[in-house]
C-alpha cells in the first residue's frame, strides 16, 4: 500500500508566515460562505419504492447549507414522524410515505416546500 504524501492539510490548520503584518482573520482557511435563509429555499417532496425491494421512502431535495443542518433536519423530520431515514448527499429520506406531515413541519419551519410526482 503507497503512503500518502504529507499536505498542507496535515499541518492542522497552522499556517505559517513570514510577513509581519500577516492577519489571520482575513485570510481563513474555512471558507466563509453564506447559506440562504429557510424562507429562501425551495425544497421537493419526492415519493419513490424504486430499488427499496417495494419499501416507500419520502425524499426530500434542494437543501442548500452545511452537512450538519440537513442532519439536524433530517433527524428532527424522523423524530416527529416517528420513523427512520438517512440525510446525505443534500438529501433527506424518510421512510415511508409522509409527505403530507412532512411538507407541514417544513412549511411550519419556514421553508418552501413544493410537492413532487404521485
Amino acid at each position: 500500500m503507497a503512503k500518502k504524501k504529507p499536505g498542507l492539510e496535515d499541518l492542522g490548520g497552522l499556517v505559517f508566515s513570514t510577513n509581519n503584518d500577516f492577519d489571520e482573520d482575513q485570510h481563513s482557511s474555512e471558507d466563509q460562505q453564506e447559506f440562504p435563509e429557510p424562507e429562501e429555499q425551495e425544497l421537493e417532496a419526492h415519493f419513490s419504492s424504486k430499488g427499496r425491494g417495494g419499501k416507500t421512502v419520502t425524499i426530500i431535495k434542494g437543501f442548500v447549507g452545511p452537512e450538519e443542518d440537513l442532519i439536524a433536519l433530517g433527524k428532527k423530520l424522523k423524530k416527529k414522524c416517528g420513523v427512520g431515514g438517512s440525510a446525505k448527499d443534500g438529501e433527506i429520506i424518510i421512510q415511508g410515505d409522509d409527505r403530507d406531515k412532512i411538507m407541514q413541519l417544513l412549511e411550519k419551519d419556514g421553508y418552501n416546500v413544493k410537492r413532487v410526482g404521485g
